[in-house]
């Protein structure tokens, strides 16, 4: 079945363009910045800093997967790889012995510590600096429209 869709404008065409450079470039920078600073990539970040928000810093590895859009394999490949550098516990849950729980360590929590300034000023300098408040509010904007579109069902929280 084909579908009949439009073409895009040339001012279509240049801010979907943008929109795919930065989503192309910005991860790989702040991994690069997350590895060579702290040694870890930036999905270990954000899957700690969840373990961090989290009641007695404990998840189930669907939670985790489910807030950090991965997949289960991907979830406990980097939980295993975390609680062997001692940054993460895994541990089967008390309520259900099914399922995989994964706790941050002391250790993890001041290593997540020690990585936040400096992950904080990378996205200062490549983002919110870069920026002028005007352009922040415009991109808050933004990123609430196409995040409504993207999560429907508000698995990354509610957003504008």
């Amino acid at each position: 079945m084909t579908y009949a869709v439009p073409r895009m404008t040339p001012e279509e065409g240049e801010a979907w363009l943008g929109l795919l450079r930065v989503c192309n470039l910005l991860p790989s920078e702040l991994d690069a910045q997350l590895s060579r600073d702290s040694g870890m990539t930036h999905y270990e970040f954000g899957l700690m800093s969840y373990l961090r928000a989290m009641p007695e810093s404990t998840a189930s590895m669907t939670e985790i997967a489910e807030a950090t859009n991965a997949t289960l394999p991907r979830v406990s490949h980097v939980c295993r790889r975390l609680e062997g550098r001692g940054l993460v516990e895994k541990s089967i849950s008390p309520a259900d012995r099914r399922v995989s729980m994964a706790t941050l360590t002391a250790a993890g929590r001041r290593e997540l510590i020690r990585a936040t300034p400096r992950h904080i000023a990378t996205a200062r300098r490549l983002v919110i600096d870069a920026l002028s408040p005007e352009d922040l509010a415009h991109l808050s904007r933004i990123t609430a429209i196409l995040g409504k579109n993207l999560d429907p069902s508000h698995r990354f929280g509610p957003r504008g």
